[in-house]
């Protein structure tokens, strides 16, 4: 069974922002759209909530990181589509940056005899 990714369990607090910028980098994406890519890109290690993923999308538009504009899905419904702002790719620049240091200080503890 995939684990469940939560800012609450088992994500560092931010991570959850990263991952979201990461996945709208290429291209504009619906909110279930998101939750889809990053299910494949994590090999479903991971699934996303919505109760997780839409709050977090509707505080970075407000933080000026997303524009989001309303089009028809490819099944034909109305979605609210989000993509990157100039602010959200400099914002997604230093979270990767962010992370990447923690990731290679968790790996440097794990590795310390």
């Amino acid at each position: 069974m995939a684990k469940e990714a939560d800012p609450d369990h088992g994500l560092l607090q931010g991570t959850l922002d990263l991952l979201l910028l990461r996945a709208l980098r290429l291209e504009p994406l619906h909110g279930y759209g998101v939750t889809q890519r990053l299910g494949q890109i994590t090999e479903g290690t991971c699934r996303f909530q919505a109760g997780s993923v839409f709050p977090a999308l509707y505080r970075l538009e407000r933080e000026g990181v997303l524009k989001s504009h309303w089009a028809r899905t490819e099944s034909g419904r109305r979605a609210k589509y989000y993509a990157l702002t100039a602010a959200g790719r400099r914002k997604l620049e230093r979270e990767q940056r962010n992370w990447e240091r923690i990731a290679l200080a968790v790996a440097r503890v794990i590795d310390a005899t």
